[in-house]
């Protein structure tokens, strides 16, 4: 599972797309997926989900993505099928085509969603540090980047906020995209107290409400709690060695 750097373009504020189908190739783990299965969940548009071992890539998924990652969309057209590929580019299309959009109609207002979207990822980067960190100073060092830059979105949620999601009543895309971020801080929680999110009160009610959405919470399999712990766990970096001492301390000799 590799994290991306995404770029959001100008998006419309509404659209409409008549499809024969359309389906999402997934993989269980990568929370870009999630970005683009919250915003069809949100938009109310049925989706197939097509879930591949990114580890043994079938030929048909070779064939059709040229990057070689996940999520692809599938839209199915008058008989005819389209690949789209990069999150970024599907969170567009979707916003360009489909009604209920998620994203605020002023252009200033959705440039600074954007925005955040983009810290969003550079998160999801520095989160993806922090669990390959091989040394324990290299983990606090992640660890530390990684409180400041919620830091940083602490002072953002404060400016003028009223209501529970980023833009306060409206749930919009920023909140589709932090919803996953915010689930790998639900899989460090059971391992230790890190802290990285302490004295963050606004950030921590937040993720609460995005813990509790339907669209947040169907992103992913019931069983993605499991299958998170043991990718974590065989990462071979400081945060597996800890997982394992958490293990072997509460093991029945």
């Amino acid at each position: 599972m590799k994290h991306e750097i995404c770029k959001i373009a100008d998006l419309p504020e509404t659209g409409s797309l008549v499809t024969d189908k359309l389906v999402l190739v997934s993989h269980h783990l990568c929370p870009y997926v999630q970005r683009a299965a919250i915003s069809l969940a949100e938009k109310d548009v049925p989706f197939e989900r097509l879930t591949i071992d990114l580890a043994n890539k079938p030929a048909w998924f070779k064939a059709i993505s040229p990057l070689g990652k996940v999520p692809l969309l599938r839209v199915q057209q008058n008989g005819e099928e389209t690949v789209i590929f990069e999150s970024a580019v599907i969170l567009e299309f979707l916003e360009e085509t489909l009604a209920n959009p998620l994203h605020p109609a002023d252009p200033l207002a959705r440039a600074r969603h954007r925005a955040w979207i983009e810290f969003g990822s550079a998160i999801l980067n520095a989160i993806g540090r922090l669990y390959s960190a091989p040394t324990e100073p290299a983990f606090l060092a992640e660890s530390q980047g990684l409180s400041t830059m919620f830091d940083r979105l602490e002072i953002e949620l404060a400016a003028g906020r009223t209501g529970p999601w980023f833009a306060g009543q409206r749930f919009s895309l920023v909140d589709a995209v932090y919803g996953p971020i915010f689930r790998y801080f639900d899989a460090f929680d059971r391992i230790d107290d890190f802290g990285i999110l302490n004295g963050k009160s606004l950030v921590e009610a937040w993720r609460k409400e995005l813990r509790e959405r339907k669209s947040v919470k169907d992103a992913v399999a019931p069983d993605y709690p499991q299958r998170l712990h043991a990718f974590l766990q065989a990462k071979g970096s400081h945060l597996s060695k800890l997982i394992r001492r958490n293990e072997a301390a509460t093991a029945i000799p």
